[in-house]
């Protein structure tokens, strides 16, 4: 059993820490503040902040920033997604209250210069052209706006309008209004000490709270196809709604993932490429978070080939119903094992134990042999009943 710690702050932090015993520290802020709370006109701003907080603080410019990691041998690095803005540095642990002090800074003391936000507009425009120009990114967008009705169906990185018409205004509003203690997660991997850790982000953190926010994704079911010249493969996508971070049943899921579409040895993957030839890539996924959840299967093929490909698909699902027992034990182990592997890496488990404490309690994170071990064979046999799903096709034009 790992060594873990997790301690509500008196003001108002919640600290989440793993001990380790290599020298090595990953560390990372974040707020319980992402795309899902934004309002359709608002989409995009809370990733477009998270791009500002680099461009210089009250106290570092840019580049000490940087320096100040990465010249210590360290990463430094954050990312926006649909409940929550992370803010992370990875770096020897001699050197984890420099850490501390960047993490602390980049989330506290943003400059916010009225010249950089401009310049940055059109960083972020052109990272928006860039997930729409690259037709894997694409599609894994676009399944999105078909399982869900907007805003919380739009891409995180939002529009280029939404980002043209942004204010400073808007932002420090925004910032204000969410980046409070109350909403913060503090979360450490690595060989320090946890009370001293503890007592620095007491004194670091000031005091501040925030009312209570949420949101209510709401479901649909669509199908679409667009052409596009200048491709030549055919990219096709199928989501399904899925169980949130707080639902006991999101494991029979991942069973099920691990048979139909984890890595090289399941199932699409064999009758897709091995079997057919119809394809190079077939992956699959799952986003999850505490108020959505949804999976996805990816397949770059020929353009006359999806319909065959959305039959193999569907085929397979409704073939669960027979899934056998050593093929499940298989599965299991599988997911066990890959837990594992990931956790070699400070940051998997960073962000692990982050993202359960957004779903509920972080703790959950040390219970996944057992949730996995728990599953029955039924539990899983029974998601053979998908009624709706969603598919999105992006083909060549004639």
């Amino acid at each position: 059993m790992a060594e873990f710690y997790k301690k509500k702050l008196g003001n108002g932090l919640t600290v989440l820490f793993e001990k380790r015993n290599l020298p090595v520290i990953s560390i990372s802020s974040t707020i319980n503040f992402g795309s899902a709370f934004e309002s359709k006109s608002q989409k995009g701003l809370s990733h477009f902040m998270e791009h500002l907080m680099f461009k210089g603080t009250k106290t570092r410019s840019h580049e000490e920033l940087v320096r100040e990691v990465e010249k210590k041998g360290g990463i430094l690095n954050a990312y926006t997604s649909e409940e929550v803005t992370s803010y992370w540095d990875k770096l020897p642990s001699n050197h984890w209250l420099s850490g501390l002090n960047i993490s602390s800074d980049l989330i506290l003391n943003p400059k916010f210069d009225a010249v950089e936000f401009e310049r940055e507009k059109g960083v972020i425009i052109e990272e928006i052209k860039m997930y729409h120009d690259d037709p894997r990114s694409h599609v894994l967008n676009k399944i999105k706006e078909l399982l869900y009705k907007k805003p919380f169906g739009m891409s995180v990185a939002g529009n280029e309008e939404n980002i043209r018409k942004a204010t400073k205004a808007d932002i420090l509003k925004l910032f204000n209004k969410n980046y409070t203690t109350d909403s913060m997660i503090l979360t450490a991997v690595g060989n320090i000490k946890f009370d001293e850790f503890c007592k620095e982000a007491e004194k670091l953190f000031p005091n501040k709270e925030r009312d209570k926010i949420s949101y209510i994704p709401l479901k649909i079911n669509k199908e679409e196809t667009e052409k596009r010249k200048g491709i030549d493969q055919a990219h096709f996508v199928f989501g399904f709604h899925a169980p949130t971070l707080d639902d006991i049943k999101r494991y029979d899921y991942d069973i099920a993932g691990a048979y139909l579409f984890e890595g090289m040895s399941s199932v699409l993957f064999q009758e897709i490429r091995e079997k057919r030839a119809l394809a190079y890539a077939v992956k699959g996924d799952f986003d999850l978070g505490r108020n959505y959840g949804y999976g996805m299967i990816y397949v770059g093929t020929m353009k006359d080939k999806i319909n065959k490909i959305k039959e193999i698909i569907l085929k397979e699902i409704k073939d669960v119903r027979n899934l056998q027992k050593k093929d499940f034990e298989e599965c299991k182990e599988q997911l066990i094992g890959q837990r594992k592997v990931e956790e070699e890496d400070s940051i998997n488990t960073m962000n692990s134990l982050m993202m359960e404490e957004i779903g509920g309690d972080a703790k959950e994170y040390y219970n996944y042999n057992n949730r996995i071990n728990s599953v029955k064979l039924e539990d899983v046999r029974s998601l053979a009943r998908l009624k709706n799903f969603s598919t999105f096709s992006l083909v060549p034009a004639d």
